[in-house]
């Protein structure tokens, strides 16, 4: 799995992280997403496909590894 961040699209809501910490992160100053992990572990694929469905900005792109 192979994820990418939008940052622009982010509006800072953190759901992301509540369903992947392993993988995201918000920047301090404004709550915008870090990407922690752009070819995340197969054991955390679960969690991340749930980040990408429950964030308000879609600003999470799942694809597979190339």
């Amino acid at each position: 799995m192979k994820v990418s961040v939008d940052e622009d699209k982010c509006c800072g809501a953190g759901s992301c992280v509540l369903a992947a910490p392993d993988v995201f992160d918000q920047r301090d100053e404004d709550g915008v997403v870090v990407l922690l992990d752009p070819e995340p572990a197969e054991h955390l694929h679960a969690a991340v496909r749930e980040a990408a469905e429950v964030c308000p900005a879609a600003a999470i792109t799942l694809g597979n590894r190339a």
